[in-house]
């Protein structure tokens, strides 16, 4: 594992599956609810982080289903990606954790 910060969009997608199973247009509507509809994945962008993310083990597909005569996949977070998440979180509080700190210790700039 690397000590580089997840691309937001990638932490995003294995938050939306942190505690439940989903397909892709769920997991995107998710993102939305998340973000407070400030991210809005794409379709390209979506599917290619989902590739990404199975390649490297921290998702799986949990089972496939057909709905309306299409496939659908449902994935899941896997134990990789539920530790990288968890080194994630980790990771990002620290770092909001510095960030306040230090705007305690500043000072305002005069104006």
């Amino acid at each position: 594992m690397t000590d580089r910060g997840m691309q937001e969009l990638a932490l995003l997608l294995l938050t939306a599956l942190a505690n439940e199973s989903r397909h892709g247009y769920a997991i995107a509507q998710e993102v939305k609810t998340i973000t407070d509809g400030r991210v809005t994945p794409r379709t390209g962008a979506l599917y290619g982080a989902l590739d990404r993310l199975l390649t490297d083990g921290l998702i799986q597909v949990e089972r496939e289903e057909v709905v309306g005569g299409r496939a659908r996949r449902i994935f899941a977070l896997s134990p990789a990606g539920r530790e990288r998440l968890e080194a994630e979180a980790d990771r990002l509080a620290a770092t909001a954790r510095e960030v306040r700190r230090r705007l305690a210790a500043g000072t305002a700039p005069a104006t």
